[in-house]
């Protein structure tokens, strides 16, 4: 009995986590990865305090019932920092009806999916 608890438990883990993958934009550079804090976070393009080059573009996916667009965003800072990229710009999340949240949950024992997609961006240093 204990050996199934722990695998249930072990699944819910699983499932509660949010998975982010990259590809690679432009031409490759190998960036030192930087702390997942200091990566800043920008809604759109024009809000980016000065030029930059795009590194890659990153997708998000979680359960909408286990993980929250908080745990969405930190996801996506994390993959980015260890691209060595500095801020993020978010291009968008989607967000599972409520209806379809019920009915996921009912039926399959989980919810739909919470997606996001952001660019990895790494801001040059101001030009003197």
């Amino acid at each position: 009995m204990k050996k199934c608890w722990f695998m249930f438990i072990g699944l819910i883990m699983l499932v509660g986590c949010v998975t982010t993958r990259s590809v690679q934009l432009g031409e490759y550079q190998q960036r030192a990865a930087v702390p997942w804090k200091s990566v800043a976070v920008y809604r759109t393009p024009d809000s980016v305090p000065g030029k930059y080059n795009e590194i890659a573009l990153l997708t998000a996916k979680g359960d909408s019932l286990l993980t929250g667009q908080s745990a969405m965003w930190k996801s996506l800072q994390k993959k980015a920092a260890k691209l060595g990229a500095n801020a993020i710009i978010l291009e968008a999340t989607a967000e599972p009806k409520d209806a379809a949240k019920i009915a996921s949950a009912v039926l399959l024992g989980f919810g739909p999916s919470r997606r996001g997609k952001a660019v990895a961006i790494f801001i040059l240093p101001p030009e003197k």
